[in-house]
């Protein structure tokens, strides 16, 4: 459905109010909601009165009853639904269905684009990138194309972890295991990794270690010209390999940030101006600290004078606004980190940055239980290799099976699709446990559910010998079935909204499976072949229309549509 219908409502209700509210149509747009009236012929746009009295002040609910019908708007009643009150237009069936169909696909916009950034994944280059990296970079892969779907301007930014002590100890493994750069362009992750590993093992039985690290990490922070330019290529090379990785699972990103961006040296303005706003305070064993909430201190600088991970994005977080002037800048970061946002937030508002209630920490919970069947693997290269090669299997043994996916694209392409409908189905701060069985079903609402229902649109759209009409003739689609198919499409738009304001993919995913339902049915009682061409024809615009709206919204969450599996 377009927003012109709802704007049109929203004009009526506006009008009747006369001068006793400054509430515009375009606030009330997003409010108005398809309804699921009794009879499945009639349509029924909803608009909850508890959003209207206590949100928007509106209290003479009984003048916008004093509507007029017309041809949209044939009637308007105040409706009781369990322990909800709302406001029920019903409309023109005809209208609201050449409506629907024209105009769903796609979002009007009605307001001036904003400016997003959206950090996410952001592994650490001393740790393996593995499946806990997975909700980061899936929930912020969703948030920045719902955002860019409804043509908000959208920075999608990988910020690497290749800063602190940690990364003193892959120095000293690099040097133990006599590992040069042609050793590491190899397999740069894992290797960096063994060097990691190894440091610390020798660090447990020789102290020394550790202090090699640490002086090891001081010359980059000093800004050591040899070593900088020495770790720059590391970090190529292991950008590089993460690249395969995101690109399997259809994930990019327009820059590739790293905290050594604001190393010690790097942000001495910033701290200057903590100096002066009197933010900062030494402690007797030299750490610099500040103050946030009721008598709680977090560091910013180490004793030693290095920078912290909060000092770091301290930094990160001003050269943002001042490189982007965001609306909004959302941090997806995992539930454990809550008390680091708050202190983010609470020091940036001490130092005067009008801005920093556009930081939004997106929280997440864990998965548990996830890794090959063997528990053997580490890496989230791996556990997508497993994923494809299960996959195949499962089609093989498949009774339904027509033709086995052959070629390595399409069953990574749906293998990616069921890791990834798994995870954003769930409640995004919830844990949940990972269960292969579930994740890679044929049957119930799955990735595989979603790429089938798109391929068999296509493959109807193919086989028919017939076009769909050009224009929506609503007289035609006089059956229940697709009344209830053209409403369900109408609710894209609703939900697109919903999800971004709650900022939560499950609402986009649970609509695509009831999305996916209708479809079904009404694909078994619709037929095309064999039917007066006229009905074909707008039969198949319906199915178009569609599919068009499954496409857009598995595309959303991050997963390529598949035309044939």
């Amino acid at each position: 459905m377009s927003s012109k219908l709802k704007l049109y409502i929203g004009r009526k209700i506006v009008d009747c109010l006369h001068k006793s509210t400054k509430i515009s149509p375009i606030q009330l747009q997003p409010l108005i909601h398809v309804g699921n009236p009794k009879e499945k012929s009639k349509i029924e746009l909803n608009l909850p009165l508890n959003i209207l009295e206590t949100s928007l002040g509106i209290t003479n609910v009984n003048e916008i009853l004093k509507i007029h019908p017309d041809d949209i708007i044939k009637s308007v009643q105040l409706v009781r639904d369990r322990a909800n009150r709302k406001l029920s237009f019903e409309i023109d069936r005809n209208i609201f269905i050449k409506d629907v169909i024209e105009n769903c696909s796609y979002p009007e916009i009605n307001f001036k684009p904003k400016n997003i950034v959206v950090e996410y994944s952001s592994p650490n280059i001393a740790k393996p990138f593995h499946y806990g990296h997975l909700r980061s970079t899936i929930i912020g892969g969703f948030l920045s194309n719902l955002n860019m779907f409804v043509k908000n301007n959208v920075t999608r930014l990988n910020y690497l972890g290749d800063w602190g002590t940690q990364f003193g100890f892959i120095q000293v493994g690099v040097q133990d295991l006599n590992y040069n750069l042609d050793h590491l362009k190899q397999d740069p992750i894992k290797l960096l990794y063994q060097c990691y590993v190894h440091a610390n093992k020798l660090a447990e039985t020789d102290a020394s270690v550790q202090d090699r690290a640490r002086s090891e990490f001081q010359k980059l922070e000093q800004g050591s010209e040899e070593e900088l330019v020495r770790w720059r290529q590391i970090l190529e090379f292991t950008k590089g390999e993460l690249v395969k990785t995101y690109a399997r699972l259809g994930i990019t990103f327009d820059e590739y940030n790293s905290e050594s961006m604001y190393s010690q040296k790097d942000i001495r303005n910033v701290i200057e101006i903590m100096r002066n706003k009197n933010i900062l305070k030494e402690q007797n064993d030299g750490r610099i600290v500040a103050e946030v909430g009721i008598d709680k201190v977090v560091t910013v600088i180490k004793s030693d004078g290095s920078t912290l991970y909060l000092s770091r994005d301290i930094a990160a977080a001003i050269d943002r606004y001042n490189k982007y002037k965001f609306d909004r800048m959302y941090y997806v970061v995992g539930n454990d980190q809550s008390d680091h946002f708050y202190a983010l937030k609470s020091i940036l508002h001490k130092m005067d940055m009008p801005w920093a209630d556009r930081l939004v920490h997106v929280k997440f919970g864990k998965i548990r239980g996830m890794s090959s069947r063997k528990g053997t693997s580490v890496f989230l290269k791996d556990i997508l290799d497993e994923c494809r090669e299960l996959v195949i299997k499962r089609q093989i043994e498949s009774p339904t099976t027509k033709v086995p996916i052959t070629d390595q694209e399409t069953s990574d392409v749906l293998g990616v699709s069921c890791v990834v409908i798994n995870d954003l189905k769930q409640r995004r701060q919830r844990d949940y446990e990972f269960d292969w069985d579930k994740v890679l079903q044929v049957k119930g609402d799955t990735g595989i559910k979603l790429q089938y229902t798109h391929c068999r649109l296509h493959s109807l759209e193919e086989n028919t010998g017939i076009l769909p009409a050009k224009q929506c003739d609503p007289a035609v689609l006089i059956e229940d079935e697709a009344t209830e198919l053209v409403k369900a499409l109408a609710k894209f738009q609703d939900i697109l909204y919903a999800s971004g304001e709650q900022l939560e993919a499950c609402l986009l995913v649970t609509y695509l499976f009831h999305l996916c339902n209708h479809i079904s049915k009404a694909l078994k009682l619709l037929r095309i072949k064999g039917t007066n061409p006229e009905v074909a024809s707008q039969r198949l615009l319906l199915f178009v229309t569609a599919r068009e709206v499954l496409k857009n919204g598995i595309s959303i969450l991050g997963v390529k549509p598949l035309k044939k599996m």
